[in-house]
């Protein structure tokens, strides 16, 4: 299987999950034209993908929605309270023929392989990370999170590769410009996940199994890419474990090489 951020951060996400016939994308904040020249720039055929799964509704996660509906034939994975959440929130429908409705907790059966949403503390409606196997290899992308959970360590555990939020520095972000309001949110159990809970989570769920891990969702004003990676450094000394940061603007790919 192989892995691709094709961006990562406030302004736009989408993930890529590929084996080598079909590319199931997970998100996409970004626009349609973008995913096809980021894809295409690292090799990749936008023509494979074949459907597209739904975190939550936020717009950096789902902006290209209303033109995935109009130009592609792709399936749409969401929960049903995200659907209805994107629905509205891009002024778009659905339709039902193209829904694979998600249920967390409940893997599902997409071209073969195993998708399983799991629920996420985040302030949406029904938000979820997925976790996916195929192939005998497990990856997970998981963002947009306020705390790590047992639920959500218990999700992690026997992956190849993990996609985990390192959104930003306490210190930065409570010394920083952003207004009271919007730092509160972010700090919440229901915002985003800091350099030190990422962590701890990490630590949670760091086995011998573990190949590659994806540092996600690093915010450019109140994160610093040296202090994620110094974080999750200090609890992956020792191992074998590759760290990668995935970018805004700069798309990344990884072969998903099990054990």
């Amino acid at each position: 299987m192989h892995y691709a951020a094709l961006a990562s951060g406030s302004k736009g996400n989408c993930h890529a999950l590929s084996d080598g016939e079909h590319t199931l994308l997970i998100d996409a904040g970004l626009s349609l034209r973008q995913i096809g020249q980021r894809l295409q720039a690292l090799g990749q055929e936008v023509g494979r993908v074949q459907g597209l799964a739904l975190t939550h509704e936020h717009s950096d996660h789902i902006g290209a929605l209303g033109v995935v509906l109009r130009r592609t034939h792709w399936a749409i994975l969401a929960t049903a309270e995200t659907r209805r959440a994107a629905e509205k929130a891009q002024g778009v429908v659905i339709p039902p023929e193209r829904w694979i409705e998600l249920v967390a907790g409940q893997p599902t059966d997409w071209a073969g392989w195993r998708v399983l949403p799991f629920a996420l503390p985040h302030d949406a409606a029904d938000p979820v990370a997925f976790r996916v196997e195929a192939g005998g290899q497990a990856c997970a992308v998981v963002t947009d999170l306020g705390h790590p959970t047992a639920l959500v360590a218990d999700h992690l555990q026997d992956l190849d590769l993990l996609v985990l939020e390192a959104n930003h520095d306490v210190d930065m972000l409570r010394e920083g410009e952003y207004p009271p309001h919007l730092k509160a949110r972010i700090l919440s159990r229901v915002g985003h996940l800091s350099n030190a809970s990422m962590a701890e989570l990490l630590c949670r769920v760091c086995a011998p199994r573990l190949r590659q891990v994806v540092l996600a969702h690093l915010s450019e004003s109140n994160n610093h890419p040296d202090l994620a990676r110094f974080a999750a450094e200090e609890v992956l000394r020792g191992s074998t474990v590759a760290l990668h940061l995935a970018h805004q603007r700069n798309p990344i790919a990884l072969s998903v090489t099990p054990v």
